[in-house]
């Protein structure tokens, strides 16, 4: 431990590129994590090594902006940049089909039409109807936005808070003690209003979120502990982006694109 924090006094206090290199082979296991359980969900045709490269740039933007007085790790400091960063290069990738984002617009727009008209969160059964899909194709078409969905609460938020732009959407209810100087009273609008949406989704679908997004499980792992199939634990959590996008979008939408 004396041996990190002289590599990071070093570093802090003198710039020293020894020292930064040093810093940088010693945490470059957290991108090879981080790059490892997001391409579990990833198709085969995304180039890992584009992820991992992603990532070490991440990884060095950590240590670059990391100040270690501050009182918390940086293994979890540096988790979220270098997640931010290889969801920023598949994003600008665009490797997901126009096909699967139009799927992905139209299935958003159906859980917000009929939650309008129903007052609650719509049965899948509600659904296919609206669609004219049967309960298979229903679930095809939720597997087939996966690639989508699992970017959606990881997006960056730049428009709302100028002051915070690489604030993700779900920092906002992980972090609700974190002090921003500007919009207090804006952020914490959208605080309590993705913490309803979250709390509308059926049981199932909100421990999908809770085991995703924030012990960053992957959807085997999860399926494991629900004793459901990968495939299944996919569609769930599809549901549960869209229902959240769906919900969040009427209100802040003009604001800011969305993912989908």
């Amino acid at each position: 431990m004396l041996g990190m924090e002289s590599l990071w006094h070093e570093f802090k206090t003198t710039g020293s590129k020894v020292a930064k290199d040093k810093l940088l082979v010693e945490y470059s296991h957290i991108v090879k994590y981080t790059a490892q359980r997001l391409a579990i969900n990833l198709p085969p045709s995304v180039d890992r090594d584009d992820l991992y490269s992603a990532g070490i740039m991440g990884l060095i933007k950590a240590v670059d902006e990391f100040e270690p007085g501050l009182g918390y790790k940086f293994e979890t400091y540096a988790g979220h940049k270098i997640r931010g960063a290889i969801l920023d290069e598949l994003r600008a990738l665009d490797w997901v089909p126009r096909t699967v984002r139009q799927k992905a617009r139209n299935l958003k727009n159906v859980f917000s039409k009929l939650e309008g008209k129903l007052g609650r969160q719509p049965y899948d059964e509600e659904v296919c109807r609206e669609l004219g899909l049967t309960m298979d194709a229903y679930e095809e078409m939720l597997s087939e936005v996966t690639p989508i969905t699992i970017m959606s609460l990881d997006e960056a938020d730049h428009d709302v808070f100028s002051d915070a732009k690489e604030m993700r959407l779900i920092d906002r209810v992980e972090n609700p003690d974190d002090v921003n100087p500007h919009d207090e009273a804006e952020k914490e609008e959208l605080k309590n209003i993705l913490k309803k949406a979250i709390a509308d989704l059926h049981e199932n679908e909100r421990l999908v979120i809770s085991l995703y997004h924030y012990e960053e499980l992957t959807f085997k792992e999860i399926g494991e502990l629900m004793s459901l199939t990968e495939s299944r634990v996919s569609q769930i959590h599809s549901k549960a982006m869209l229902r959240l996008q769906s919900g969040i979008q009427p209100i802040f939408g003009y604001k800011r694109t969305w993912t989908a």
